[in-house]
């Protein structure tokens, strides 16, 4: 039945590709989509230890958008609350080409840790088009906006004292520490900067971000990349 259906769809393409390429077109482009949605929901089914959410589920998590914490590339980033009244910051991805991949790459690589100043996954959302990553809240956002002012420049808004500076600087360096020797598998992050370094109540820094990271195993001593990665 499989053989024949494809047969079907193969006939069809060739008698509309000379009759009506728009039509053709827009054929290709849903199935395309529709290979892209079975390939996410399999790669889904590895990471059933993260809890998936409903789209419905985040728009009230984040109470319709209420209050936005940042922005960037990837799209928005919300503040929301369970159902238990916890605090959790929600990254909701644009659609953007590639981002499928850059998802799947951070759900994989922060579902395969767990420490202390690495962030934690509490769950996700794949539905369709509509893709989130749900959060630990960080009261005190990123490390950014304590070296940076607006303007980007040097002059701090918020000054942190050197003490809490070198603990952040140790807690970072304990958090790459596991990612590349304390985790079955090494993940190299490939983005660490201060906008991806999160702060909890007392300033303890989490890592952040993990949409460029790179999986690799363990026995691996040199890794091959193509093109840049990361923020300029």
């Amino acid at each position: 039945m499989v053989a024949l259906g494809a047969g079907i769809v193969v006939t069809l393409i060739l008698m509309l590709s000379f009759t009506n390429k728009p039509v053709i077109r827009m054929i290709m482009a849903l199935i395309k989509h529709r290979s892209e949605h079975c390939d996410g929901e399999m790669q889904i089914k590895g990471l059933v230890f993260s809890r998936r959410y409903t789209y419905k589920d985040i728009n009230r998590m984040i109470n319709s958008f209420e209050e936005k914490l940042g922005q960037g590339g990837y799209g928005f980033v919300y503040k929301g609350k369970l159902r238990d009244g916890q605090l959790v910051a929600v990254k909701l991805l644009k659609k953007l080409k590639g981002d499928a991949k850059e998802f799947f790459n951070e759900v994989a690589s922060i579902s395969r840790t767990s420490h202390v100043n690495v962030v934690s996954l509490i769950g996700f959302c794949f539905e369709g088009s509509k893709r989130a990553l749900i959060y630990e809240f960080m009261p005190n956002g990123s490390l950014e906006k304590f070296i940076f002012n607006r303007s980007n420049t040097w002059e701090v808004d918020q000054q942190l004292s050197w003490d809490t500076l070198y603990q952040i600087s140790l807690g970072i360096a304990h958090g790459l520490e596991h990612l590349h020797k304390g985790c079955n598998t090494r993940i190299l992050h490939f983005d660490i900067k201060p906008h991806n370094i999160l702060l909890d109540a007392n300033y303890y820094p989490k890592i952040s971000d993990f949409g460029l990271a790179k999986i690799c195993p363990r026995e691996e001593s040199i890794v091959s990349l193509l093109g840049a990665r990361g923020t300029a």
